[in-house]
């Protein structure tokens, strides 16, 4: 998961290349890290995304996609809600934008 999460792999895919059922899966996964898959893929995605918005200053349009966003509102409004900033803010450069 940690390398592929830029790509949007189900959870039912991640199950199947461990050999488990999505029940199981998700089961074993929150005895190991504490959390279920489905909340450490979207922490990871938005922990990139704020990574390339704040230190490399990749415009706002390019990271959502880049981290395995499809949708600009969703990733604009978890954002925001992540951080309490929007994308273009976080970013530091009022002139970015989609």
């Amino acid at each position: 998961m940690n390398r592929n999460f830029r790509f949007n792999i189900s959870l039912d895919r991640f199950a199947y290349l461990t050999g488990r059922s999505l029940s199981s899966f998700k089961r074993d996964f929150q005895k190991l890290f504490g959390t279920t898959p489905a909340t450490r893929l979207k922490k990871k995605q938005l922990d990139e995304a704020h990574f390339q918005l704040a230190n490399q200053h990749i415009k706002p349009g390019h990271v959502y996609l880049e981290v395995g966003f499809e949708d600009w509102s969703h990733f604009s409004f978890v954002v925001k809600k992540q951080f309490g900033k929007t994308p273009t803010e976080v970013a530091g450069n009022q002139a970015a934008h989609r």
